[in-house]
């Protein structure tokens, strides 16, 4: 979903039976519009704010909720870190060990370079990299 107005993310709602409330609505748009792959904490910080009512259990059992109904993704990172995704297309993750961002990387395993996986029906992918990124290799030349 690219559209991020609290209309077409009700809509959207609708179409996979959430009911979306208005702390719904702003946590996935939040989701939507930060690339960053948030964890629950970031997500809380950043709303609490603008949603007096907000809780970290609120924001987890909503994360879980859109998990659930599949559209978001968890991804576990090191150790017991988690950040979420709202881009649920089959993608593999980069996190730099200098800046902590983290990235979305397109991987293509229909190709021949996964051949070997011609025969098996995947009902999940989840490859995570660790690194430099490019922008922080930029600044260290």
């Amino acid at each position: 979903m690219s559209n991020t107005s609290v209309d077409s993310i009700k809509e959207y709602f609708t179409f996979h039976s959430i009911k979306p409330s208005i702390q719904r609505v702003k946590i996935y748009q939040y989701l939507i519009n930060n690339k960053s792959h948030p964890t629950v904490d970031e997500i809380y910080n950043s709303l609490s704010s603008e949603l007096i009512t907000l809780s970290k259990t609120t924001v987890y059992n909503t994360l879980h909720l859109f998990v659930e109904n599949g559209i978001a993704v968890p991804i576990h990172v090191e150790g017991n870190e988690i950040r979420y995704d709202a881009d649920i297309v089959n993608h593999a993750h980069f996190k730099c060990n200098n800046c902590d961002r983290v990235f979305d990387v397109s991987i293509d395993i229909t190709s021949d370079n996964f051949k070997e996986l011609k025969d098996y029906t995947i009902s999940d992918f989840q490859l995570f990299m660790t690194g430099i990124c490019r922008y922080c290799n930029k600044t260290s030349i």
